[in-house]
This record gives structure tokens, sequence and C-alpha cells, in this order.
């Protein structure tokens, strides 16, 4: 065996698969180490992908190229459209799944990806020689040396597992922390600081009162994340929901003073947006009851995941809350749940293209860099794997830009801004959330995976078929004309107002009340162009639908991401020393001097760095 590589990816969790498929699939010889092989991308938390603004990141890194959606279609046991009442700017798709068929439909990928290697063991030490990052050295003295090094360590770096006032050392429960590696890289000078998440109980299904529950389908439709791929291969099951008491909630404050949370034994942050049951209570302490939702773990188990409850009060504590909610009063636990603190690195401290600007040829992805949730590492994991690549032959970095995708949001929010709690990606987040639909990421960034070498030319071919079929569409209903005799008995019937006028039928698109579909019927050879392509039909008709009705606001927003632009253009980095600049405020200065942005426009959303702090440099800059 050769132990030398180009890329060194250390983590085997959602963001070390992406950036080895991704670093694999663009040439670079790849080595993946994880400390267990039987739990490659193993769901921590909830065995489920997407959700808001999380469906959209898994749909770009499908469009990229990456492999999160396509598995998660081929192991998903329920798929919802979350949102789908409001615009499409904010509909978000959300997959429940196999937690078991998950991880092994992963390893089946990575065995299948060529250039891929897998060696399991648990890195010790990062090896630096003249500021770069050239190796790694394992618990069991085996080196390894490359031109780019990937972490995505997940929470495993020092992690510690609580439950009440009980401490167990755990990257998560039953798996062994990983010591001194977190020291290996902060003694370069990488600031390192601690958070926390947490989970809930697993309950067996067995022990559920299911008719004191209320089902919660999924949908049926069309929709699925990967643009290519099958549609809904196993079998389809059902979550279910109910609701806390005012008996639960007395028994968990009984419990406050043995909570680590409270009791100061845990003293990082978790996340806002994803709190325990007993941070809620006392957050809400006027609130009667928190909704919960019992989702499946799988089809060949009776394990199932009580979403709502995450805890780390005492065991009995916990049991004896979950027995006074009416539908789980002889519920059996498999375990309780717990809280995890673990090591994170500053990530300002890393450029755009996730390398460190402290030790070169090192990467950060995932919640080493501390955000949470599977679907942000993956972002990150496969924006630092195409990078990790890149950086092998000198290339220029691969760099996603806040108006091309929520990862581009995600990575920039991370790097300027940086975390004083775990980041999760929301829609509000992004400024462009109307060019940044979860309908339209293959037009976004299929051209950009097709020239990275990830995404191959079958993919690329089926994509220019797509855009034509829709161009094909969007040129029907521009040309088509539409006389009101002929239509405002149908436009009454629709709730709609007749027509005083001809008009185009792309005129009547843009109207709440009608879609494609409904027209269909009354309209002549809108039917047949429906029903020409070869397939997913449904999809092309959407995004048509979409880029017609929502054609003004598209452009609108474009206009103004064309205006951000200027100041992306404008490199200041190096140009500065920030300190002597006088003219700047103090916060200013200080925060420049600690990010030491790319370009202007990065300088404009650093939180402390004010608009006459920019028209300074602007005016420094001869502009």
């Amino acid at each position: 065996m050769n132990f030398n590589y180009d890329v060194i990816v250390i983590g085997g969790g959602h963001a070390g698969c992406e950036a080895a498929t991704a670093s694999a699939n663009m040439g670079a010889k790849t080595c993946l180490i994880t400390m267990d092989m039987n739990k490659i991308a193993q769901m921590s938390c909830n065995p489920a992908v997407g959700g808001i603004a999380k469906g959209q990141i898994v749909r770009e890194i499908d469009a990229l190229g990456g492999q999160m959606g396509k598995v998660t279609d081929r192991t998903a046991i329920q798929f919802r459209m979350l949102n789908i009442g409001k615009g499409p700017a904010v509909w978000s798709p959300r997959a429940q799944c196999d937690r078991g068929k998950f991880i092994w439909e992963w390893r089946h990928v990575l065995d299948e990806t060529p250039n891929l290697d897998i060696w399991q063991d648990q890195a010790d030490t990062l090896i630096v020689e003249k500021g770069e990052a050239v190796g790694i050295r394992t618990i069991w003295g085996v080196e390894f040396h490359a031109k780019s090094i990937v972490v995505t360590a997940g929470t495993f770096l020092n992690g510690l597992m609580h439950i009440g006032r009980h401490m167990v050392e755990g990257g998560r429960i039953a798996e062994p922390a990983v010591h001194h590696f977190s020291e290996s890289i902060s003694r370069w000078g990488i600031h390192s600081d601690r958070m926390k998440t947490g989970t809930p109980p697993r309950i067996d299904k067995r022990s559920v009162h299911f008719d004191e529950m209320t089902e919660q389908e999924g949908d049926t439709g069309f929709h699925q994340f990967s643009y290519l791929g099958p549609h809904r291969v196993l079998k389809q099951l059902p979550c279910w929901t109910t609701y806390t008491n005012k008996t639960v909630h007395d028994i968990l404050k009984s419990g406050l003073k043995d909570s680590p949370l409270f009791d100061g034994q845990i003293k990082s942050k978790g996340p806002r947006y994803c709190p325990s049951i007993e941070t809620k209570l006392v957050t809400f302490p006027d609130k009667e009851q928190h909704p919960l939702f019992l989702e499946p773990e799988g089809t060949d188990t009776n394990e199932m995941y009580l979403n709502g409850f995450s805890s780390s009060m005492p065991m009995e504590i916990q049991l004896e809350a979950v027995h006074h909610i009416p539908a789980l009063r002889d519920a059996k636990m498999y375990r309780p749940g717990y809280a995890i603190e673990y090591d994170y690195f500053d990530p300002t401290q890393l450029s755009h293209s996730l390398e460190s600007k402290v030790i070169k040829g090192l990467f950060l992805a995932g919640q080493v860099n501390g955000t949470t949730g599977y679907e942000e590492a993956g972002g990150q994991g496969i924006v630092a794997g195409i990078n990790a690549a890149i950086h092998c032959s000198n290339g220029k970095p691969f760099v996603m830009k806040r108006d091309e995708s929520y990862i581009g949001v995600l990575i920039d929010d991370l790097t300027t801004k940086g975390v004083d709690e775990p980041y999760r990606m929301f829609t509000s987040r992004a400024e462009y959330r109307i060019l940044l639909r979860q309908d339209d990421a293959d037009a976004r960034l299929t051209k950009m995976g097709y020239q990275l070498g990830i995404v191959k030319r079958d993919r690329y071919d089926w994509w220019i078929q797509k855009k034509e079929a829709i161009a094909k569409l969007i040129n029907f209903c521009e040309e088509t004309p539409i006389k009101p005799k002929e239509m405002n008995s149908f436009l009454e019937s629709a709730g709609s107002t007749p027509l005083r006028a001809g008009c185009k039928l792309i005129d009547l698109i843009v109207r709440p009340q009608l879609t494609l579909k409904n027209l269909s019927e009354v309209v002549p050879g809108l039917k047949e162009v429906l029903e020409s392509p070869v397939n997913r039909k449904e999809e092309i008709a959407e995004a048509a639908e979409i880029k017609m009705k929502y054609k003004g606001y598209i452009e609108r927003e474009k206009i103004i991401a064309d205006k951000m632009h200027r100041l992306e253009d404008i490199k200041i980095r190096g140009h500065f020393k920030y300190n002597d600049l006088k003219e700047i405020s103090t916060e200013g200065r200080q925060k420049l001097t600690k990010i030491d942005p790319e370009t202007l426009a990065q300088a404009s959303r650093i939180p402390g760095v004010s608009p006459s702090d920019i028209n300074v440099l602007l005016i420094l800059m001869g502009r």
C-alpha cells in the first residue's frame, strides 16, 4: 500500500463523504479516514434530510454533482415539500430516511467511487511543515502524506456527553471521543472553542398508543431531492404528532436542579433554533404545551425518534415526563436523550474556499466550523473537497457567491461573521431568496459542476434537454394568443377576472388562480407541449410556471445582485494595514484586521464595519 495521496479527508460523516467523493471525482487520489466504516454518514440525530432552507442546500449539492440528494431519494420513507402554501422562494423539500439503509447506500457510493480509498483509523496529529499541512499521523502510528488535508471531525473532538450529572467522554453514544487531534491543530494558532448539541430519547414503537396521536402522511407528488435517479423506492411510512402538557412540564421543571444545562455543568452554547425541551420551558414559561413528532427510523426497525423532546435531563426525569404524555404512557425507551459538548474552530480564520488562512493546504468543513445539521455539513464538505482537489494543482479556488447558492450564503456568513452558537441555515439568512429556489438549483449550478469535472456528461446533457424543454414551454406561452370570448367562461369558473381584450397566454399564467395544468384543458396545443418531454414532465412544467409567474421579481432581484457584484469585484485583501487607518472606527479596524476580507462586499457584511468605513475604503481605492 502507498500512504501518499493528493487529498486526505478525516471523518466519515456527511461533510467528509461529500468532500471525499467530490475530490475523487475530480481526479484527485483521495483517502477517507474514518473511525468506523460501518457508520459512514451516520445520522446521529434525526434520520431526516432537508427542511426549511436545508432542503435547498441538498438540491444544490445534487446540482453540483454531490451525492446526498441521490442517497436520500433511495432511502426515503417519507417525503414532504414544506411551505407549499407560500411562495416558491421558500418551498423546501424534506425526507424522513431509513437510518441503516442510508449508511449502507453511502457506503456503496464510496466503494464505487474511482480514486477513493477508505482507511479505518483515528487521526491523532496533524503534520505541518513550513506553515503547510502535509499529512497526519494516526493513533496506530500510521503516517499519511498529502497535498491537501480536509478535517470533517463532527462532534468527536474532545467530545463529552451529558445525561443529568453523569458525564461520559465520546463523539456520540457508544463511540469514543478523539483526543489530541484538536490540540495538534490549535497549537499552530487556529482558535478553538466549545459548542453543545443534543438529541432526544428513542422510543420502541410497540409501546406507543398510535390511536391517540395524529397521523401525518407524506406527499405523493413528483417531488424528490435529486434531479436524477429513482422516485420513492422504499415503502412510505407516516409520522405522528402529539403534545406535551402541564404535568409533563412540572415533572421536567422538578429536574432542572440536576440539568447540566442549568447547573453549570455545560458551559458551551447550544443551537438556539433547536432547543432542548428544558430550554423551551425556561424560555417560554407561559406556554402550556409544545408539539412533538414521533418519526420512524426505518422500515425494518421498531425504533422511533421523538422530535421536539431533545434533552440532557436525568434519565428518570425523562422517562417519567414521557410517560405522562397520554399516547406514550407505556413507552419503552431504547435510550434517553443526551447532550454533547465538542471542539470547533473559529471559521473567520478560513477563506471562502474553506482553506485555513493560518495553515496552507488545510481545509475544514462541517460541525468543526461551528455549524449544525447534516445539510450544512454536506454543503461545506463538497466545497472543501472541490478546493482540496484544486489546491493540488495550484488552481484558482472555487468560491460560491451569495446570489448563486445557499451554500454561498452559509460559507460567507461563517467566514465573515463567525459564530457564537451552532449555525443553522434559514431562508431569512439569504437576501436573494427568489433567485435561490429549490426548483432552479440545477439551472444555477449544473454548469459549474460540469466545468469542475464532478458532473458527468450524461447529467449535463439531461440538464440541456430540460433547459430546452422549459424554454419551449415558455415560448409557447409567449406566442399563443388568447381571445376573450373563448376564455372568459373558464376564467369566471376559476374565480379569475374576465378579459376585456385579447392577450398572450403568458399574461394569464401570472394570475394566482391559473396554472399550466388547468389552462391545458382549455388552451389548444398546451397539453401536447406539457406532455412532450421524454421524462420529468411535472418538474419541467413547474420550473417554467415559476419562471413566468415570478418573472418581475426575479429580474428585480437580479438587478440588486448585479449591483452588489460591483463591490464583490473590488479586491482589498493585502491592500491595507487597517490598524493604520485612523479614518475608520476603532471597532471597524479591529474587525477588518481579524477577518481580513477578500473583497469590499465581504467587508461590508462584517458586523461592526459601518457604511462610513466602507466609504473610506472606497475613497482610498480611488473609487
